[in-house]
Parts: structure tokens; C-alpha cells; sequence
């Protein structure tokens, strides 16, 4: 099994545990799922590594603390980032090719393929995109800690948006490769299949200053009542930036939203391509299937800060990591209050450098809304590598302050 260590490193190109046939758990497809055997706990992170914890002191007993300007933070992209031809070019870093290997084992498809070659309409598919967006953003890490290990050793905390949060864990040390891939796997699967029980979708929505978010979805809720529906769901399930949202619920809430935007304040909607009402009590009947899967993978204490888009704070401990992860299929994801959370700091005090690792830049663009000065150190590597295109220039795309 390929396993991926806390910053990133590349740990035993396949070690010697096994992988066992076994059909995934709702039974949807067929791959191979990572046997768990015992390995040794994982060491405090407090013993070796500085934290990155804002504004708000930094305890924690390092030894050594490096200036925040030559700490990292690194972010990892959600569903919807996905694109055909991420992974073009990546096979030359270190042990991507291992890891896509791995993944078709686990997964039961050629995932390096399906990035690659598509088509859209196979990669967009949640079943599909989620362990891509997962492999990617983790190969995004192989290529930085070619052109640029000492952001890799510098690296003090992470977060990563819905998915996003498993390549996070993965990188932290908390969670191995394959097993972390097998639970995105069936959270994916699940995810789908809930979706596939009520006409719902997600709109993204710019609102103006006077905009009223909740006030918005319980005006949609009446009016689906007004149709019938019983127990309708309306509600904001991102919070990305000021004044930015994604609202989920019923097609027939969203279609409201949209009609009455202007009354509502929104400057700008738009309906996302994904199959359901994520991150709301429609994917209720998702959460059995990733609790188990969770009770079944080995879960280590993360050994630098890892942030839970939950609440915007910590994972503390492994059964913290556990509740959190089943927790974020029906709680909104709180990302702009979990910039803040690791961001916030006392005036005059430089920021860390941050890498948003994995295809698109979404996450740069809001931390750019959420704080202008954190996103002056701010660098996206990419999931695809024109052989052309030198790992010195690549360097050269860096901001500086």
C-alpha cells in the first residue's frame, strides 16, 4: 500500500501490507479495499513541529519556531474543481504513478484515465470526482516537494474544502493513502445514491450587503410548502467569502431563489453542476455508510494543524477526526470562517506562505475575499505540467510580498 506521511513525503514506495479483493460497502462497484494492520502510533506533534495557530497564540512547546513568512499553509480543493486533462504531466514526480496505480485497485477503474481523457461528463459525476479531485491534489504534493521541498518541511497547518478535508488528513499523517481513498470512495457513493432520492441542487449565490441568507431560504421553504412538499430543505451549506454562498435544498427552493433574486438582493446566481443537495439533512442517508467505513480505517492523531471546515477549528484527537468527517456530510461547509481561524493574527505580523494544491483555483480566489494581505503569499500548484515548462519557472509564478 502506498502511504503518504505528514508533509508530504513519500514513506516505502509500496509496503508490504496487503490489498484483498472486496466489494465496496453499498455494493455500487467493485474495487479493492485496503487491508488495516497495525502500525505504530503516531508521535506528538508538538515534540518536533511548530504550529500555525493565528492570532491566538502559538503554544505548543516547539524548540525552534521560524518566522510566519517562512511557515506554509497548505489548502486542498472540493468537488468542482475537477477538469479533463488534471494529471497531464504529473507521472514524473515522484510516486504519482504509484499512487494512480494504487487507486485503480482500490477504486475498481482506470482514475488516471478518466482525468486525463475524460469524459466531462464521467469525471463530474460525484462518484467519480471526489477520489479524483482526493488523487490529484495528493500528486500536486509529490510536484511541489520536487521544485519546492522546504515548503513541504515548512508546512504548519492545513484545511481542505468538504472532500478537500481527506487529502488534508492524508497529508497531516492522520489517514494512509489507500484507506483514505477507500472512505472518499464510498462517502462518494453514498453521497450519490442519496442524491438520487429527491430532486435537489446547490446555487451559488453573490449577495449584496442587505442580503438575508436565512430569511432567503425560509421564503423558499413556504413557498415549496405551498406546492406540497412536505418537509422541504432549504439552506446555506457554504459559507465562502463576504456576501458569498452556496445555498442547497430542493430544485423547487432553488428555482424560487433564482426567480426572486432581485427582490432577494443576490447580484449573481448560479446553479452548480453537482447531483444533489450536499452538506444539508438531504444526505442523511449517506452518513451510516462513511460512519462505518471510518470505524474500519485506522485514524492517527494529526501531526501538524489540520482544520475542520465544520466549525473552523482543530482536529484534536482521532475520534474528534472521526465525528468531524461524519458531521461535514450535513453541516455546512464553514470555509471562510476557517481562513479566518488559521489567518487571524495581531496587526504587523507577516502571514505564512500558502499553497493550494490540486486542479482550480478557487480556494486562492477566496482567500483573496477573505484576507488581501494572507493572499500576498499566496501560490497555486497546478495538477498538470507542460514537459516544456521548467520546474525553475515554475518557481517563478510564486507572489512575493
Amino acid at each position: 500500500m502506498l502511504r503518504i506521511s505528514c508533509r508530504g513525503q513519500v514513506v516505502a514506495s509500496l509496503c508490504c501490507r496487503r490489498l484483498s479483493s472486496s466489494s465496496s460497502q453499498d455494493g455500487t462497484t467493485t474495487g479493492t479495499r485496503p487491508q488495516r494492520q497495525p502500525e505504530p502510533a503516531a508521535p506528538d506533534p508538538d515534540s518536533d513541529a511548530s504550529e500555525e495557530r493565528g492570532g491566538k497564540g502559538e503554544g505548543g512547546g516547539p524548540r525552534t519556531r521560524k518566522p510566519a513568512d517562512q511557515r506554509s499553509v497548505f489548502l486542498f480543493p472540493g468537488q468542482g474543481s475537477q477538469f479533463v486533462g488534471m494529471g497531464r504531466g504529473m507521472l514524473r514526480y515522484g510516486k504519482v504513478r504509484e499512487m494512480f496505480s494504487a487507486a485503480e485497485k482500490v477504486l475498481g477503474y482506470d482514475l488516471l484515465s478518466l482525468c486525463l481523457h475524460g469524459p466531462h461528463e464521467d469525471l463530474a459525476k460525484t462518484v467519480h470526482c471526489q477520489p479524483a479531485v482526493f488523487v490529484t491534489s495528493l500528486a500536486a504534493v509529490e510536484r511541489l516537494n520536487h521544485v519546492k521541498p522546504q515548503a513541504i518541511e515548512s508546512c504548519v497547518a492545513a484545511a481542505g474544502f468538504s472532500v478537500g478535508d481527506f487529502a488534508a488528513l492524508v497529508f497531516s499523517g492522520a489517514m494512509d493513502f489507500t484507506e483514505a481513498l477507500y472512505a472518499v470512495k464510498v462517502r462518494a457513493e453514498a453521497m450519490q445514491k442519496a442524491s438520487e432520492l429527491t430532486p435537489s441542487g446547490m446555487l451559488s449565490v453573490i449577495g449584496r450587503p442587505q442580503a438575508q441568507y436565512n430569511y432567503a431560504c425560509l421564503q423558499a421553504k413556504e413557498h415549496c410548502k405551498s406546492l406540497d412538499i412536505q418537509e422541504p430543505v432549504c439552506r446555506v451549506a457554504n459559507f465562502l467569502f463576504p456576501d458569498g454562498r452556496v445555498i442547497a435544498g430542493h430544485k423547487e427552493a432553488l428555482d424560487f431563489l433564482q426567480k426572486n433574486s432581485r427582490k432577494l438582493h443576490f447580484m449573481r446566481t448560479k446553479p452548480l453542476a453537482v447531483s444533489g443537495a450536499f452538506h444539508t439533512e438531504l444526505m442523511q442517508p449517506a452518513i451510516q455508510p462513511l460512519r462505518e467505513v471510518l470505524r474500519q480505517v485506522e485514524v492517527r492523531r494529526p501531526e501538524i494543524n489540520v482544520y475542520s471546515n465544520v466549525d473552523g477549528k482543530r482536529y484534536m484527537h482521532e475520534d474528534h477526526v472521526r465525528k468531524q468527517l461524519v458531521k461535514q456530510l450535513v453541516s455546512p461547509v464553514k470555509w471562510e470562517q476557517t481562513l479566518h481561524e488559521i489567518y487571524e493574527r495581531s496587526q504587523g505580523q507577516s502571514f505564512p506562505r500558502t499553497y493550494e494544491l490540486g486542479p482550480g483555483k478557487q480556494l486562492g480566489t477566496m482567500l483573496q475575499k477573505c484576507n488581501l494581505k494572507a493572499y500576498k503569499n499566496y501560490t497555486h500548484v497546478d495538477v498538470t505540467d507542460d514537459e516544456d515548462h521548467t520546474d525553475a519557472e515554475w518557481t517563478l509564478t510564486e507572489r512575493n510580498n
